[in-house]
């Protein structure tokens, strides 16, 4: 006769979860848990992290490296008409050489830039320099790393595009995701439509143009106007910049944007 659970043992009863399909599985209740591993090694709550930089605030972003600079091209968007448009950006100054461009949940993202910064201040007042921006992405990084292994706190729901001029190497753009992953890049996106930017971008990065500060802007925010599927109007978008000609990181204004706009759209 069959063993009641009761009379089952310890293992078996685990062995036999090992065995549940993906959807029994967070049915159990794995997903509940970021600490807890599913029968399959996935983390559910991690996992969901990222689909809250995907959906939260419904707008893509893209990055792109080029020559003597790095820009940052994202969305804007105004929830409220009765809102000041002047208060919602998602380009933040981690120091005045180092900029950010976080997508995903607004309030998380604030309180990531203030803990870089805060990293980033220490760091110059124990060394007298400047940190490093490849230094900066892995101390942010750890941060994201350390909040999955604890259940005290949840991810937090960004995903942050890191870009400087370095001393060293030049032109850098490190992208920190919310499981705590970073790397260097050429080109990177994020948000809600990340894998057609990405695929707009690698087209870009093949071609190897002589990418020269306007035709970074330019290639930025064409590849963005691709993937959406539509022409920007100057106030549809932000742009930030770090450049060899430029003293530190800068915000475009929207002349500045109309007249990169206007060149994209006589070209083609």
């Amino acid at each position: 006769a069959q063993a009641t659970l009761s009379e089952r043992s310890p293992a078996s009863i685990f062995s036999s979860r090992l065995c549940l399909p993906p959807a029994m599985a967070r049915a159990s209740g794995y997903d509940r848990h970021i600490t807890i591993f599913s029968p399959e090694g996935r983390l559910h709550q991690v996992e969901y992290a990222y689909q809250a930089v995907k959906k939260n605030q419904n707008v893509t972003s893209v990055a792109l490296r080029g020559n003597d600079c790095v820009v940052g091209v994202t969305q804007k968007k105004v929830p409220d008409k009765l809102m000041d448009k002047d208060f919602i950006t998602h380009l933040y100054n981690i120091t005045p050489n180092i900029g950010c461009l976080m997508t995903g949940m607004t309030p998380d993202a604030r309180a990531l830039v203030y803990r870089a910064r805060e990293k980033a201040a220490k760091f110059k007042d124990k060394n007298g320099y400047e940190i490093p921006v490849h230094f900066l992405a892995m101390k942010i990084a750890n941060i994201g790393q350390v909040y999955t292994q604890h259940a005290y706190m949840r991810p937090y729901g960004v995903n942050a595009m890191l870009f400087s001029i370095d001393d060293e190497t030049g032109p850098a753009l490190f992208q920190v995701d919310p499981a705590g992953m970073y790397m260097g890049y050429k080109a990177c996106a994020a948000g809600t439509k990340d894998a057609e930017a990405v695929n707009a971008l690698e087209k870009i990065v093949k071609k190897k143009l002589d990418l020269t500060e306007a035709e970074t802007i330019q290639q930025a925010i064409g590849a963005l106007q691709t993937v959406m599927g539509m022409d920007f109007k100057p106030s549809d978008i932000e742009v930030g910049i770090v450049s060899t000609s430029r003293k530190g990181f800068v915000r475009l204004s929207e002349e500045e944007i109309d007249t990169h706009l206007t060149a994209i759209a006589e070209r083609d």
